[in-house]
């Protein structure tokens, strides 16, 4: 990790311009979770963007968040407590070279499992994300549906809520097999549900009141 020390200067400087994230002394968990991830996705998002990086540090995010999704002992290695700072950092480094990622990714996971941050890379995926949408004037529709949907399906669902928000959207997708049917769309803290299972239940809750 010789490499990173330069960087990780300049990233540690962004993070911790204001309210050190490692100083949280607060009850809600999540809400620390939160806050650490905003920070660090803040630092990452302005030194992409700096570098004119953005287009790279957007496909790394997918390459990560693929590999996260789809491989329970990374998810674990990110989680566990068991493991010490340094097999954290090799394992990163590791996994770093193993998937080319960029080297303001790469030092940012560095410094995160330095910090034994590591847990909150979803939410940083999420939170850099937001700001890449933000950046092209695009917002980015979280869909849950029963079965994967077909690339004609995507496309004709961004559109109709472009129409809808007055923005490109970005459709990132999901598979809930217990769905009966139709979509649950998230834009924003705006929440779109269609899906028959759903009814069905608001049916038995009305049907509850009444008796």
């Amino acid at each position: 990790f010789r490499s990173l020390s330069l960087s990780y200067s300049k990233f540690t400087e962004r993070v911790f311009t204001h309210n050190n994230i490692e100083r949280f002394h607060v009850s809600d968990t999540s809400s620390i979770s939160s806050g650490v991830a905003a920070r660090y996705a803040t630092a990452l998002f302005d030194l992409a963007k700096e570098a004119d990086k953005l287009p790279a540090i957007e496909a790394d995010l997918d390459t990560l968040d693929v590999a996260l999704t789809n491989n329970e002992s990374l998810r674990d290695l990110f989680n566990s407590p068991v493991y010490s700072r340094d097999e954290l950092m090799n394992s990163v480094s590791a996994l770093s070279a193993k998937m080319k990622l960029s080297s303001i990714v790469s030092n940012t996971l560095g410094l995160m499992a330095q910090k034994r941050r590591l847990q909150v890379v979803p939410m940083l995926i999420d939170a850099v994300r937001t700001k890449i949408s933000d950046e092209k004037g695009e917002v980015t529709a979280e869909v849950t549906a029963a079965q994967k949907l077909s690339s004609e399906q995507i496309k004709e669902l961004s559109e109709t809520l472009k129409s809808s928000v007055g923005k490109n959207v970005n459709i990132k997708a999901t598979i809930d097999e217990s769905l009966i049917g139709g979509l649950i769309v998230k834009v924003g803290s705006k929440m779109i549900d269609s899906s028959i299972r759903s009814k069905l239940s608001n049916l038995q809750n009305v049907m509850k009141e009444v008796g």
